[in-house]
């Protein structure tokens, strides 16, 4: 992405993308309306009004389609600003909202001070395509959950119970539990969900096959206890370029891992985490932080520090904990991506020894 400037460009036009066509309002560095009108939200209509005319500013929202136009937009020489949408209340608040006047306000904010659009940057064509692939097995898992809660509460409601298993196991443990008559319209959803389990093993294998040959960087991260192919190449994939932040810190930021801020005055509310960013990531690394807090996850200082915070008690202490966890996971995650080191899981812990001998 171009450094933005505060200078007005001489043209600004903004575009609110459609499924079918898409509004442009084209603005003068006077901040006067030049055009409107609407073109398709196709490639060739996008050349044929954007290819070979003076470089400008164009700002579109965030959507489904903003990935291929921008990446268009920008290979014919003009600089896109992609605008997020949690900064476009003035927008969706408007008591006038309609595509035109959208594309409207996205060319005057876009004219005045881009940086008041949080402007985000999309991801190369082969990071999407690679990242979809992890996509399209978290949909499948979250269908199977679904389908899984609905088999339960079904036999539940007739007086039944399925035995605790695991939702790998679950079809099979299930088929000889279901109530007699439950066979029949039950049957076929455990059916379905077996081809689901199925499903989900080959691309897991996929994954782990993507991140061994094509990213294996993944193996800096998989260094951490509860770190797996998916978690390490969802989120190598999802940070793209490492060295877009200045500090590891701010990576559990970008995520939607850090607290929401409301203070006034000498309030200062403890409120829940911004949730910005990329939710599968986000929900994966909680995923991580579970197991690290977990019996099962070795002794490290992630799991010492998280223990810790969640033995201080309060309401919601040890989800609150969870939550630090993975925030300091993140962290951590891109520390080791960066330099390359190798993982001590109790590195803090033994300095604070050596320095108190």
């Amino acid at each position: 992405m171009n450094d933005l400037t505060t200078a007005p460009p001489s043209v600004t036009i903004g575009i609110d993308l459609g499924d079918r066509y898409c509004r442009l309002c084209v603005l003068d560095q006077s901040g006067d309306i030049l055009e409107e009108g609407r073109i398709p939200t196709t490639e060739t209509a996008l050349r044929r009004r954007f290819q070979g005319s003076e470089s400008v500013r164009i700002v579109l929202e965030v959507g489904t389609h903003s990935p291929w136009v921008s990446r268009l937009l920008t290979d014919l020489g003009h600089e896109v600003i992609i605008a997020n949408p949690r900064k476009l209340r003035l927008i969706y608040e408007n008591d006038s909202k309609n595509d035109q006047v959208d594309a409207e306000y996205l060319a005057r904010i876009g004219r005045l001070d881009p940086r008041l659009l949080a402007p985000v940057q999309h991801r190369r064509l082969d990071t999407q395509a690679d990242l979809s692939l992890i996509r399209s097995r978290d949909m499948l898992v979250r269908t199977r959950a679904k389908l899984v809660n609905h088999v339960r509460g079904s036999v539940k409601s007739v007086g039944g119970r399925i035995p605790k298993c695991s939702t790998r196991a679950f079809a099979g443990k299930a088929a000889s539990s279901l109530p007699e008559e439950m066979q029949q319209p039950l049957s076929q959803m455990l059916d379905l969900i077996e081809i689901i389990t199925g499903q989900i093993k080959e691309f897991d294998v996929q994954i782990a096959r993507l991140a061994d040959e094509k990213y294996p960087e993944t193996e800096l991260l998989r260094q951490v206890a509860g770190v797996g192919p998916i978690t390490a190449l969802t989120y190598l994939l999802t940070i793209e370029d490492p060295y877009r932040f200045k500090r590891s810190r701010e990576v559990g930021s970008y995520l939607g891992l850090r607290p929401r801020q409301g203070d006034s005055g000498d309030i200062q509310p403890q409120l829940r985490v911004t949730k910005a960013g990329d939710g599968m990531t986000r929900r994966l690394l909680v995923q991580s932080a579970h197991y690290i807090l977990g019996p099962f996850g070795p002794d490290c200082d992630l799991k010492r520090w998280g223990l810790t915070l969640a033995e201080r008690g309060g309401k919601n202490a040890k989800r609150r904990a969870v939550v630090a966890v993975a925030r300091k996971l993140s962290v951590l995650l891109h520390h080791l991506w960066i330099t390359g080191e190798v993982y001590e899981p109790l590195f803090n812990a033994q300095r604070e020894v050596s320095q108190a001998a």
